[in-house]
């Protein structure tokens, strides 16, 4: 199930919720029982490390096309 991180307006406490996609917009109450809060928009790292294999040069990958998908 998501997590969503929320702020609380009256006193800035900011908390997450677990709740379904569909429950997202839905409104939430803060720890300390204030109803005036907003969903923060979240954002997803992805960390790791690229390797390129021996021999090779650096150029394009995709084949000349959008991102590797056909432009149309």
């Amino acid at each position: 199930m998501p997590r969503y991180e929320y702020r609380c307006r009256p006193c800035g406490t900011t908390f997450e919720l677990s709740r379904p996609m569909a429950e997202s917009a839905a409104p939430a109450t803060c720890p300390a029982g204030h109803e005036d809060t907003v969903k923060l928009l979240s954002t997803v790292a992805v960390a790791g490390t690229a390797t390129t294999p021996a021999g090779a040069t650096g150029g394009g990958g995709g084949g000349g096309c959008c991102g590797g998908g056909c432009c149309g």
